[in-house]
């Protein structure tokens, strides 16, 4: 019994069905389907070769040959549907043996292997028994069988998965076996997948709540996708509000983050100044393609500490006397004031006596460390010094602490004390009647101002009559009295001398009496001499 395979293919909805049978069946002459064995080509003619040397008989017998009524197998195999192992779906391959005796079992097999890449679906194999064959048992059994049509339901069939089916059977009656093999399948259907998504942008922005105007601004934001999908082409953008500016002087800060990922978040930071004081409300966008947006903000109060120096003291001193300042730091309500320094500078003309409250000499300066002022805090410190010289001390105090500074400043005026000394005597006594009496008047200023406008009045006695008066000024006798015009000033330590010559006229026991007179002088200063004229 000699078998053939052949193959009729049809496309079945949504399957291509292959049929695969024994000779007999049908197939397109333009389209081989089939894959038995072929005969060999005649080989090529080639020039015979010197005859071999005869081999030596062997020793033992030689082995029998095959016995020649055993069962010789066939193959046969077909790609499908098109027959052509590159662009087919199924390999079909059958063996069985060359001849079989009738009533005899035998088997033959029917192996299915997927050689695409890919899935086929709901494959069928379907073996058709010729009238004079049957069934005795099959491995795998049969899904179904229907008369002589055996059915295998062989489910999807993964790439390269391979299918063996042995069935066995017997011959009824001589003659040719004609049997066909049929496979079905459906190919996978063309399908796209589509993600549906829905990106979304969470925006959030930190800042400190209250900052000193001094201070940089961190600002941090986090733009984060917790959507499903990309969210593409992402941009933050925050423009200040009016008084915050970056640190390169610019109003707006842009951000292009490009494109966020599922679940991904991107953490921007910047800095900004404040130009002046107050709560900044700092809003910030995010938009996306598609219509993506997301806001947020942050409220920022900037606060300023406040420093008033107010300092007092005498308005007047005289010269060389201690001059007393009392000096009061206070901060506002608005911020507490850190590492607090004051400073006072010793003016020209003055020299540093003492400070209160740990206050320490530097240089020209005194200097307390006050810490932390907190809001609304007061402190208040003394410092003595002394006036050296005659003018005006314009004395200044400074406090300053971070981001605050503040000055204060009292003027005192310096005053001299012209202490005028007033000196009388005569040259001699006692004097005769008829001789001359100088009387010398000296003035000196012993204080450490100047004296100014100096006045003398000196007043003879009547026993006296006048002969002459000398001096810094010019003086003038009228009935008994003599007036020298006033000394404009008269520095410290310095002396003015005048000179009285007066004629003993009578004898008597005399008073010769000086009056003085300055500016500086409440009342005036009078001094006597006291002379014996005798005849």
């Amino acid at each position: 019994m000699k078998w053939t395979l052949s193959a009729v293919s049809a496309l079945v909805l949504l399957g291509l069905f292959v049929t695969i049978g024994l000779v007999g069946c049908e197939c397109p002459e333009d389209e081989p389907v089939l894959a038995a064995k072929a005969a060999p080509k005649p080989a090529p003619k080639v020039a015979p070769k010197p005859a071999p040397k005869p081999a030596p008989k062997p020793l033992l017998p030689p082995c029998e040959d095959p016995d020649p009524c055993a069962a010789k197998p066939k193959t046969v195999s077909a790609y499908l549907p098109t027959g052509a192992a590159h662009c087919g779906a199924v390999r079909v391959e059958e063996s069985a043996p060359e001849e079989v005796r009738v009533g005899r079992d035998f088997d033959y097999t029917i192996k299915v292997t997927n050689v695409t890449k890919g899935k086929l679906l709901d494959v069928m194999l379907f073996d058709q028994l010729p009238e004079n064959v049957k069934m005795t048992s099959a491995l795998p059994k049969p899904t179904s069988v229907d008369g002589r049509k055996l059915t295998w339901n062989l489910g999807d069939l993964a790439p390269g998965a391979v299918k063996l089916f042995t069935i066995k059977a017997q011959a009824t009656q001589i003659g040719i076996l004609r049997q066909c093999a049929e496979v079905r399948y459906k190919l996978p259907p063309v399908c796209l997948t589509v993600r549906a998504v829905e990106p979304k942008l969470v925006l959030t922005k930190t800042a400190p709540a209250e900052v000193l105007i001094c201070d940089v601004i961190p600002v941090r934001l986090v733009i984060k996708n917790t959507g499903t999908g990309t969210a593409c082409n992402v941009v933050v953008t925050d423009r200040l509000p009016d008084g915050l500016v970056t640190a390169d002087g610019k109003k707006a800060v842009v951000f292009k983050v490009g494109n966020l990922d599922e679940g991904q978040a991107r953490e921007l930071k910047f800095n900004v100044k404040a130009q002046r004081t107050g709560k900044f409300v700092n809003p910030v966008t995010a938009t996306g393609e598609g219509g993506l947006k997301a806001d947020a903000q942050a409220t920022t109060n900037v606060v300023q500490p406040k420093l008033a120096v107010t300092k007092t003291g005498p308005t007047m001193r005289f010269l060389g006397r201690p001059v007393k300042y009392q000096i009061t730091v206070k901060n506002g309500p608005e911020a507490d004031a850190r590492d607090a320094v004051l400073t006072d500078t010793i003016p020209a003309g003055a020299s540093f006596v003492s400070a209160s409250d740990g206050g320490k000499r530097s240089g020209n300066r005194v200097i307390w460390n006050l810490g932390t002022l907190k809001r609304n805090q007061t402190r208040t410190v003394t410092v003595m010094m002394r006036a050296d010289r005659v003018g005006t001390l314009n004395n200044v105090a400074e406090a300053k602490a971070y981001c605050a500074t503040a000055k204060g400043t009292f003027a005192t005026t310096v005053k001299g004390i012209p202490a005028i000394l007033l000196e009388v005597i005569d040259v001699e006594d006692p004097i005769e009647v008829g001789a001359n009496e100088t009387y010398v008047i000296t003035v000196t200023n012993q204080g450490s101002a100047v004296g100014t406008n100096i006045r003398l009045v000196c007043g003879i006695p009547v026993q006296q009559t006048f002969v002459s008066a000398t001096g810094p000024t010019q003086g003038t006798h009228a009935e008994g009295t003599v007036t020298f015009a006033p000394l404009p000033q008269l520095a410290p330590k310095a002396k003015a001398t005048y000179r009285v010559v007066v004629r003993a006229a009578k004898s008597g026991d005399v008073r010769f009496k000086v009056s003085l007179n300055s500016d500086q002088m409440e009342t005036s200063a009078d001094e006597t001499e006291a002379t014996r004229l005798y005849e």
